[in-house]
């Protein structure tokens, strides 16, 4: 055996023994890291924020002890933010500037974290949402997470997820695979992460784990224990505010899990969210202007505590200057001494320096930086569009209102007459920003077809790009929600010549239901009606079309089918696959789902 084999094994050896995580690549002990994002929970919807009416013990205690950076920003909405904090780059250029329409497709050359974090020598798992793509190349299995338990599309019971899933039990995708599940979601995202890190304990192998709740995001359930005590604030804010509840309770049972594991010194543990609040905002809204959606802080201005007692950044510290999240994989990589990946160059940087700062805030020895973020949630980006461009003291919004933030938190006297100089420094920051990104927008992601990684393709109306508003979720399916601005295309890549196979169904093939047959409404949740009690509206299907390729076939609907199966010789390249089911009588609706196989 060589000597340098032999070493390596003894460090393997010594780490199982010691429990530790250590990483032979570097030869000394490497922090775990915890990333907790939830959906739609505002800055001002704990109580460790000042809110009034929600209880948030666990995460208050959090924020007793940890580093808190006080002025960090987000996209105003979910996948755009996902996409800039798996890259370190800005939403708009990693192609995911809306959450739907095929605009929530993680661009395939973007490296995200969790491959940076495999490459490091980290086992990696991501639980919960992950709302960047439900194909190849687009899923946390393909970009570098070793162990996955995750819903589909955005939310449970929207499109992409497993049919009829309504936040308690149901199935989730487990590696790829269908798994079914006792409990409320997000007990079962957590309960999955502490089973992935008690495994790497045990294999002496530093991890990465990523837990992303798709609550408190709507619609709105909670396990009953945990809404009760908001029940007179209506049904949606009482289960809201029960979800983020149910949220602070896992937060404290992992954080006493590291604990009697052993894990917690040199642990980093970091809290966090993905935009403002989506329904708490009527409660209390931390003194801001605007909620989820917004350009105005309340939009985008989130918590962001990190606690790691082995590097020090603990005692309930607070950092003043402005940070965002293409900040946090610079910064972890900076954390953990890992490599960056090879020419990349982020849009972030790493905020350690502030981070491990004694001071309250480190303006002094920080540079004044401008950040951007917007809300564009349409097909193609537009300029100035719902954008708030940033510093520690200015909000330049749309291009045309400005804020003094330090002396106008609510955002409510635009001063942008009495500062042309700022208002120019700004605009030129925006105008270079959106000049370098312009070019990067006509990208568009295409899935794939016939790779042999995900053959065949489970294609759903989620990702159609078209220019209206796609049936996003089961809800939208029941209704057979149709129309020009409702119906669109998928962008595809056929992955090598030859014969595919292409079966369109208006109802998923887990639902088990002919195309023409109607559902009855499935079994209601607690808190307000989930999309699965939405009546399954029948549609009499005489014919179906397809098109792809350059290619267009039609088939009849036999009575009782529960697909159509069309077999085409195509060639390889990008182009679009759509598809629609057509009635006696001219109304259409699109084919909702596509399996696509190379046979």
């Amino acid at each position: 055996m060589s000597r340098e084999i032999s070493h390596v094994l003894f460090a393997a050896f010594l780490a199982s023994l010691l429990g530790s995580s250590s990483s032979i690549g570097h030869g000394a002990e490497k922090p775990n890291v915890v990333l907790v994002i939830t959906d739609d929970q505002g800055y001002g919807d704990l109580s460790c924020h000042g809110n009034p009416t929600l209880k948030t013990p666990n995460i208050d205690e959090l924020f007793r002890e940890a580093v808190r950076l006080t002025d960090y920003h987000v996209a105003p909405t979910c996948s755009p933010t996902r996409s800039a904090l798996q890259t370190g780059h800005w939403t708009n250029r990693t192609g995911v500037w809306h959450t739907i329409m095929g605009r929530s497709l993680l661009r395939e050359n973007e490296i995200t974290i969790g491959q940076v974090f495999k490459d490091g020598g980290y086992a990696t798992g991501m639980f919960g949402k992950w709302h960047l793509g439900d194909n190849y190349p687009y899923r946390p299995e393909d970009r570098g997470y070793t162990e996955v338990m995750r819903h589909g599309g955005g939310g449970v019971g929207q499109t992409p997820d497993y049919w009829d899933n309504a936040y308690f039990d149901g199935s989730y995708f487990h590696n790829g695979k269908p798994e079914s599940v006792q409990g409320f979601c997000t007990d079962v995202f957590f309960d999955y992460a502490k089973r992935f890190i008690k495994t790497q304990k045990q294999a002496g192998q530093p991890f990465f784990a990523y837990i992303s709740t798709n609550a408190p995001h709507g619609p709105m359930h909670s396990p009953e224990a945990s809404s009760a005590p908001y029940r007179d604030l209506g049904v949606n804010v009482q289960n809201f505010f029960g979800m983020i509840a149910n949220i602070d309770d896992n937060v404290g049972q992992l954080r006493k899990f590291l604990a009697k594991e052993g894990l917690a010194k040199n642990t980093i543990f970091i809290f966090t969210t993905d935009n403002g609040t989506s329904s708490g905002g009527q409660v209390f809204n931390a003194g801001m202007r605007g909620f989820k959606g917004s350009e105005y802080d309340g939009g985008h201005r989130v918590p962001f505590f990190v606690y790691w007692p082995a590097g020090g950044l603990t005692g309930g510290r607070d950092v003043a200057p402005i940070t965002a999240h293409v900040d946090v994989l610079p910064t972890l990589i900076d954390l953990c001494d890992i490599d960056a990946p090879a020419g990349v160059k982020f849009d972030g940087r790493s905020v350690r320096p502030l981070l491990e700062s004694k001071a309250s805030a480190a303006d002094e020895s920080w540079p004044d930086r401008i950040l951007v973020t917007d809300s564009q949630r349409v097909k193609d980006p537009i300029k100035w569009r719902q954008s708030a461009v940033m510093t520690s003291q200015w909000r330049l919004n749309n291009g045309k209102e400005l804020y003094d933030i330090k002396a106008d938190p609510g955002q409510t006297q635009n001063v942008a007459a009495k500062h042309p100089e700022v208002m120019q420094r700004l605009t030129a920051f925006y105008d270079a920003w959106w000049q370098e990104l312009e070019p990067t927008f006509t990208q568009d992601c295409s899935i794939y077809l016939g790779h042999a990684n995900d053959n065949p393709a489970t294609l759903t109306c989620h990702d159609w790009i078209t220019t209206g508003s796609t049936p996003w979720n089961h809800a939208s399916v029941r209704s057979a929600m149709a129309g020009d601005a409702n119906t669109g295309f998928w962008n595809v890549k056929v992955v090598e010549d030859g014969v595919y196979e292409i079966r369109i169904r208006r109802w998923p093939q887990e639902s088990d239901t002919a195309i023409g047959a109607g559902l009855p409404p499935g079994a209601d949740v607690p808190g307000v009606k989930a999309y699965r009690t939405t009546k399954g509206k029948a549609f009499k299907a005489v014919k179906a079309t397809v098109e792809i390729g350059g290619q267009s076939a039609e088939t009849v609907v036999d009575p009782g089918a529960k697909e159509v199966v069309f077999k085409l010789k195509l060639a390889a390249g990008v182009t679009q696959l759509s598809s629609r089911f057509h009635a006696a009588n001219g109304d259409e609706i699109g084919g909702y789902y596509a399996y696509v196989k190379k046979l």
